[in-house]
C-alpha cells in the first residue's frame, strides 16, 4: 500500500485562495486588455496565430474554423466560441474604430444579427494589422513566453506602433471589475502621442487639443463636451451621446424625421428596442404626431424614418425622442487596463505615456537587434575585403592543407604546421594571418566569382552602407531625440495611410426640453374580459354598448384616464397599472393582456378584485382567505406608486378567496368546502393595516377550507345556487364570528 499524507487545512482558506487565484486569472489573462497593445489575450493570440499561418492582407482568405482551431490548439485553451466571437468583433467596422481582421462572408450586422458559423466564413489580416501590429516580431522586440503546454512560444504583448487601447477601445467584465473604453480617432490619438513625445509635461487638457473626445464608428453627437476633461483625467465618467436626426419634407406638407446616425450603445438589439419604444409612444397616446415608422437601414448605413403629421411640433417631438427613447444614451467610461501586470484605472495621459514608453522600449530592442546584425555583417565584409587583397596566399594555404580545420587554424591563429607552401615568403605571411572565426568561415564559404573586380567594388560599397547603418543605429540608441524622430516618422506614415476624418461630433448640447401635452382628465370605463385582456373606452361608447360590455367582460368599472387601476390577486398581491398605459379606443378593439403592462402573471396568480384607484380611496376593502382569516383595510392604504406591493399578509399555505369593496353590505357569509355556512355582521370584522394577517372568521374542520364568500344586506333577498338548488342567504341562522357555522337543509 502506498504511503499517503492527509494535509488538514481550513476549508475557508482553501476556498479563499482558490477564488482569488481564479479571479486574478480572469482579470489578468482573460477579460482586461494590456495598456501597451490594447489587446486581450484571446485577441492577441488570434492575430499572432494568423501571422504565423501567413494569412496576410495580400494573400487569399482562409476559413475562420482553421484559424480558431489552430489558435485553440496552440495558444488559447478555452472554448472555440470565445475565440470566434473575438475574431468576429475584430472584423466589425461598426464596433471597432479600426477593424484588425478582414472578414469575408457574413460577420453579423449593426442590428444585432450574429455572424455565420465559422465553417462558412473566411478571414485574413488587415494591412494595418500586418504593418502596425506584427511587423517587427522577428527582431526580438517583445518577450516570448511558453504557451499553456510549453510546446510553443507566444508573444507576451504585440509590438503595436499606435495607442490601440484608445483607437479601438475595449469592453470586458472580470471578477469584481469591468472595463469600458470608447473608441477614438486614429489621427487624433497619433497627434496626441507625438505631442507627448515632444513635451512629456503636457497636461490632459493639452492632450485634448488633439483628442477632442471619443470617435464612435456609428457617429452620433457627444453633448457633454465640458465634462470630458474630468472623464479623461480620472479615466471614469459618463459620455452622453445622441443620434443624428435630419428633417426632410415629405408629400402633402408632412415632415419626415430621418435618423442617420445612432448612439454607440444602441447597436445590436437596441435598434429594434428603439423602434418598438417609438411605436409604444403612439400606442400609449404619449404623442399623436406619428403617422408611420420604418427602418430603411442597409449596408450603406442607418436610415430610420419617422413620418409625422402636418401640424406636428418637430423640435418638441425630437426632444421627446431624446427623453423617452435611447436616441439619447449614456456611455459609462471606465478606462481599466493591465499595466505592469496589475489592473489600473488610467486617464488619457497615463494611457498615452504607457504606450509611448512601450514604443521606446520596442524601438530600443529593434535597433539593438539591427545594430548587432550590422556589426556582424561589418566583421564579415572586412574579412572578405582583406581576403581579396591576399587571395593568392589563401589559395596557396587551401591547396597545401589536408582539411578544413587546418585551413581555419591558419587563417585565425597563423598555425602553419603541416601546410605545404611554395615559398618561404608565403610561409612567413601565412603565420601572420589573424582573421576572426566568423571571417574565416565566410572566406571558406566564399565562391570564386566573388573575385571578379566588379564584385569586389560591390563588396566595398556594401561595407560603406553597413558603416552608415551602424552609425545611424548607434545614434538612435544613444540619443532619445533621434529615436523619437524615428517613432514619429512611423506614426506619420500610419496616420497618412490609415487616418480618416472624425465621425462623432463633440459639442455642448442643450438639455432636451420636452413639453408633454397634458391629458384632459375624464372618466372612462375599464373592461377586462375572461382571458385577461384589458382596454378602456369613453363613457358614451359604454352607454351605447352597455349590455354587450357587461355580458362579454368579467370586470367592468369606471376609472379616471389619468389614474391607476388596482388588481388584487389570490396570492395577496396588489398590482397597480397606469390607465394611460392601457389601450384606449373603440369598443371592438381587442386590448392587451394584463401580463404585458403589469407584474401580474396569469400562470401564477388569479384575479380576485379589480377596481379604479380613485374609487378605492373612498371605501374600505374586506379580505377573506382560504383559512378563514378576515380583516378590513382602509382603501387609502393601497394608494401606492409601486407597481406591485403586498395587499395582505398570508399564513403559510393560505390564499385570498375574496376581496370586496365595502359599500352597503351588512353581513358576510362564509361557505366551506364541506358545506358549512356562517353568517354574521360585518361589524364583527376588525379594521387592520394591510400588513396584518387579520382575525379568524370561522372554525374549520381538519381538512375543511373556505370555498366561497358572499355579502348580503339585511332587507334584501340574496339568492345563490348551491348543489343545483336555490338558496336564500339571509335565511341562514345568524351566528357569531369564530364559530363553526351550520349545515343548512336543502
Amino acid at each position: 500500500m502506498e504511503d499517503s499524507r492527509i494535509i488538514k487545512t481550513e476549508y475557508s482558506e482553501v476556498m479563499q485562495k482558490s477564488y482569488i487565484d481564479y479571479a486574478m486569472s480572469v482579470i489578468i489573462a482573460r477579460a482586461l486588455p494590456d495598456v501597451r497593445d490594447g489587446l486581450k489575450p484571446v485577441q492577441r493570440r488570434t492575430l499572432y496565430d494568423m501571422h504565423e499561418l501567413g494569412i496576410r492582407y495580400d494573400r487569399p482568405y482562409r476559413k475562420s474554423a482553421r484559424i480558431v482551431g489552430d489558435t485553440m490548439g496552440k495558444y488559447h485553451p478555452h472554448g472555440d466560441s470565445s475565440i470566434y466571437e473575438a475574431l468576429v468583433v475584430m472584423t466589425q467596422d461598426f464596433k471597432k474604430g479600426m477593424p484588425l481582421i478582414d472578414g469575408h462572408g457574413n460577420f453579423g450586422n449593426i442590428e444585432g444579427d450574429g455572424a455565420a458559423a465559422m465553417r462558412y466564413t473566411e478571414a485574413r489580416l488587415e494591412k494595418v494589422t500586418q504593418e502596425a501590429f506584427l511587423s517587427d516580431l522577428d527582431k526580438d522586440v517583445v518577450d516570448f513566453v511558453p504557451n499553456f503546454d510549453e510546446t510553443e512560444k507566444e508573444p507576451a504583448v504585440l509590438p503595436v506602433k499606435i495607442p490601440n487601447l484608445l483607437v479601438n477601445g475595449s469592453e470586458g467584465i472580470a471578477v469584481g471589475m469591468a472595463t469600458n473604453i470608447p473608441p477614438h480617432n486614429l489621427a487624433e490619438v497619433i497627434d496626441a502621442a507625438k505631442a507627448y513625445m515632444k513635451d512629456p509635461e503636457i497636461t490632459t487638457k493639452g492632450l485634448m487639443k488633439y483628442v477632442k473626445g471619443p470617435d464612435f464608428p456609428t457617429g452620433g453627437i457627444v453633448i457633454n463636451k465640458d465634462e470630458l476633461l474630468s472623464v479623461y483625467e480620472t479615466g471614469t465618467g459618463k459620455i452622453k451621446i445622441r443620434g443624428k436626426v435630419e428633417i426632410e419634407k415629405a408629400k402633402g406638407g408632412k415632415t419626415n424625421l430621418v435618423i442617420t446616425e445612432i448612439p454607440y450603445p444602441m447597436i445590436g438589439a437596441n435598434i429594434g428596442k428603439f423602434l418598438s419604444d417609438v411605436a409604444a409612444l403612439a400606442e400609449t397616446k404619449k404623442t399623436q404626431d406619428i403617422v408611420d415608422i420604418s427602418n430603411q437601414s442597409s449596408k450603406e448605413g442607418i436610415r430610420i424614418v419617422i413620418e409625422l403629421k402636418k401640424d406636428a411640433d418637430v423640435n418638441n417631438f425630437i426632444n421627446m425622442l431624446y427623453k423617452k427613447t435611447r436616441l439619447e444614451d449614456t456611455f459609462g467610461v471606465n478606462m481599466l487596463a493591465i499595466s505592469d501586470g496589475r489592473p489600473e484605472t488610467m486617464g488619457l495621459k497615463q494611457i498615452i505615456k504607457a504606450n509611448v514608453d512601450f514604443q521606446f522600449e520596442v524601438a530600443g530592442r529593434k535597433y539593438k537587434t539591427l545594430l548587432e546584425k550590422e556589426l556582424e555583417r561589418k566583421e564579415i565584409q572586412e574579412g572578405l575585403i582583406k581576403a581579396c587583397n591576399v587571395i593568392d596566399l589563401i589559395i596557396e594555404i587551401l591547396r597545401g592543407s589536408k582539411d578544413r580545420a587546418m585551413v581555419k587554424d591558419c587563417l585565425t591563429e597563423g598555425k602553419i604546421d603541416g601546410i605545404k607552401f611554395k615559398s618561404k615568403e608565403s610561409r612567413i605571411m601565412a603565420a601572420q594571418l589573424r582573421f576572426t572565426e566568423k571571417q574565416a568561415n565566410a572566406i571558406l564559404d566564399m565562391r570564386l566569382y566573388k573575385l571578379i573586380g566588379l564584385e569586389l567594388e560591390a563588396l566595398i560599397k556594401e561595407h560603406e552602407e553597413t558603416m552608415a547603418n551602424i552609425y545611424r543605429y548607434e545614434d538612435i540608441l544613444e540619443r532619445r531625440d533621434s529615436m523619437a524622430q524615428v517613432i514619429i516618422k512611423e506614426l506619420d506614415a500610419i496616420k497618412k495611410e490609415y487616418g480618416r476624418p472624425r465621425r462623432t461630433v463633440v459639442e455642448n448640447g442643450e438639455e432636451a426640453v420636452y413639453e408633454e401635452k397634458k391629458m384632459e382628465e375624464m372618466e372612462v370605463m375599464c373592461l377586462i374580459d375572461r382571458f385577461g385582456y384589458v382596454k378602456t373606452i369613453d363613457m358614451p361608447t359604454y352607454e351605447r354598448n352597455k349590455e354587450a360590455a357587461d355580458g362579454e367582460n368579467k370586470y367592468v368599472f369606471p376609472c379616471k384616464n389619468t389614474g391607476r387601476i388596482c388588481v388584487f390577486t389570490n396570492m395577496g398581491q396588489l398590482h397597480t397599472i397606469k390607465v394611460p398605459d392601457i389601450p384606449f379606443g373603440k369598443f371592438r378593439d381587442k386590448g392587451v393582456p394584463l401580463d404585458n403592462i403589469s407584474n401580474y402573471s396569469a400562470e401564477k396568480e388569479t384575479i380576485i378584485l379589480v377596481t379604479g384607484q380613485s374609487q378605492l380611496n373612498l371605501y374600505r376593502v374586506v379580505f377573506a382567505t382560504r383559512q378563514s382569516m378576515l380583516k378590513i383595510v382602509d382603501g387609502g392604504e393601497f394608494d401606492v406608486a409601486k407597481r406591485t406591493v403586498s395587499a395582505t399578509k398570508l399564513q403559510e399555505g393560505d390564499e385570498v378567496v375574496s376581496a370586496a369593496i365595502l359599500k352597503e353590505q351588512s353581513n358576510i357569509v362564509l361557505q366551506t368546502a364541506e358545506g358549512y355556512f356562517l353568517r354574521f355582521p360585518i361589524e364583527e370584522i376588525p379594521e387592520k393595516k394591510k400588513g396584518a394577517v387579520g382575525v379568524r372568521g370561522m372554525k374549520l374542520g381538519n381538512k375543511d377550507y373556505v370555498e366561497n364568500v358572499y355579502y348580503t344586506q339585511n332587507s334584501t333577498e340574496n339568492f345563490i345556487e348551491y348543489k343545483g338548488k336555490k338558496m336564500e342567504l339571509n335565511k341562514i341562522k345568524a351566528g357569531k364570528r369564530d364559530t363553526k357555522g351550520i349545515k343548512p337543509r336543502i
